[in-house]
């Protein structure tokens, strides 16, 4: 079946929204200084997703507001298609959040784990790292990561 001329005008309006992939835009905050914020908005983009940053020198308010708990906060906190990310979240994670949609607030990785997207060390170990799950059931492992390899 062919696309009609008003279907194919339709999907390029809604493309931008969507992103060139497919994928939902994610929205970054962070502050104006932060050199691993920028390497983790990369490595978002660099996977599909379309990106907005959104620079403060009052982060914390950001965290308040989206309802990410204390103590998993990190150095930058992003939203995505209803979805809080906070920190160095891999973005095949991120993928899966969207596909999957839990019963979840968002994601976080705690902390600046060396070899996480964004904190790449050239000649260090990568860390391995948990990406936990936070929301209305409680907080629980979503995935686990050493460096940028999924475990």
């Amino acid at each position: 079946m062919a696309l009609s001329r008003r279907g194919f005008l339709a999907a390029l309006a809604i493309a931008p929204a969507m992103g060139a992939t497919g994928l939902p835009k994610i929205t970054v905050t962070k502050d104006p200084s932060c050199g691993c914020c920028t390497g983790w908005t990369e490595h978002v983009r660099a996977a599909g997703f379309s990106t907005e940053v959104v620079e403060t020198n009052e982060l914390n308010r950001a965290k308040v507001r989206l309802g990410v708990p204390a103590h998993l906060y990190a150095c930058h906190t992003a939203e995505v298609d209803g979805y809080v990310i906070e920190g160095h979240v891999p973005a095949p994670t991120i993928r899966r959040l969207v596909a999957e949609r839990p019963n979840a607030k968002g994601l976080a990785v705690r902390g600046m784990p060396v070899g996480s997207p964004g904190m790449e060390v050239a000649g260090a170990e990568p860390e391995t790292y948990d990406v936990i799950a936070f929301g209305p059931e409680g907080e629980s492992r979503f995935a686990r990561y050493r460096g940028a390899e999924p475990m």
